[in-house]
C-alpha cells in the first residue's frame, strides 16, 4: 500500500478544518467576544496506530476509508464546559461539511472516566482526481479534561491498555477531580471573562 498517497487527502483536510475552526476562533476576538476555543490542533493517525487499530476491529485495509472515523482528527479546546457546547452548535451550523454522529461523553462518561464531546464528520475536499469525502473526527473539551486525556493516552500506550487496577482508580478520582475543577471554574466564568477584557483593554 503507498501509505503517503492514501493519507495525503487526510492531511489536507486536517489543515483545512484547523484554519476554518482557527477562523471561528479569530471572529470571536475581532469582535472583542469571548472565545469559546482556547486552541486547536490536529493530526494524521500514525501508520502504526491505523495498522493496529484495524486490526483489533478486524477492518480490511481496503475499508480503512469507510471504516476508520479517526485517520483525520482535530481536537478543540475550550476555556469551560459550556463552552464545548458552543463549539457544537457552531459547527452544525456550517454547510462546508455534513455532521453523521455524535458522541457526548461528558453527559454519559466513559467508564474510565475520560469526558469529552466527539463530532464525526463527511468533509468533501478536492483532489487532482476530484472530490473525494473523507471521514474526520472532531474532539471538543476543556483543558482540565485536555490534561487528564492526554495522561490516560500515555498510560494505555505504556501498559498497552491493560492499566493496573491501582492506576485506573487514581486515574478515574483524577478524572472526577478534573471535572470537579471545571465545574468551580464554571461558576465564575462571569469573573474569569471581565478580568481577561480589562487585561486585554491595557
Amino acid at each position: 500500500m503507498n501509505w503517503k498517497v492514501i493519507l495525503a487527502p487526510y492531511s489536507q483536510v486536517v489543515e483545512e478544518l484547523k484554519v476554518k475552526l482557527k477562523g471561528m476562533r479569530g471572529q470571536f476576538e475581532y469582535e472583542k467576544r469571548h472565545s469559546p476555543i482556547e486552541f486547536i490542533t490536529g493530526r494524521v493517525k500514525p501508520i502504526p496506530s491505523i495498522l493496529e487499530k484495524a486490526e483489533q476491529r478486524q477492518i480490511d485495509l481496503e475499508d480503512i476509508s469507510e471504516q476508520m472515523q479517526d485517520i483525520a482528527g482535530l481536537r478543540v479546546v475550550c476555556p469551560f464546559v459550556d463552552d464545548i457546547y458552543t463549539v457544537v452548535e457552531m459547527i452544525r451550523s456550517r454547510n462546508d461539511f455534513t455532521i453523521i454522529e455524535e458522541k457526548d461523553y461528558i453527559a454519559h462518561k466513559k467508564a474510565s472516566g475520560y469526558r469529552s464531546y466527539h463530532l464525526i464528520i463527511y468533509y468533501p475536499t478536492e483532489t487532482i482526481h476530484g472530490e473525494k469525502r473523507l471521514l474526520a473526527e472532531i474532539q471538543i473539551r476543556t483543558m482540565a479534561m485536555n490534561f487528564w486525556a492526554t495522561n490516560e493516552h500515555s498510560l494505555n500506550y505504556k501498559y498497552a491498555g491493560s492499566i493496573p487496577a491501582e492506576v485506573k482508580t487514581r486515574l478515574q478520582r483524577a478524572a472526577e477531580a478534573a471535572f470537579q475543577l471545571d465545574e468551580e471554574m464554571s461558576k465564575i466564568k462571569n469573573e474569569v471573562q471581565e478580568a481577561q477584557r480589562i487585561f486585554h483593554r491595557k
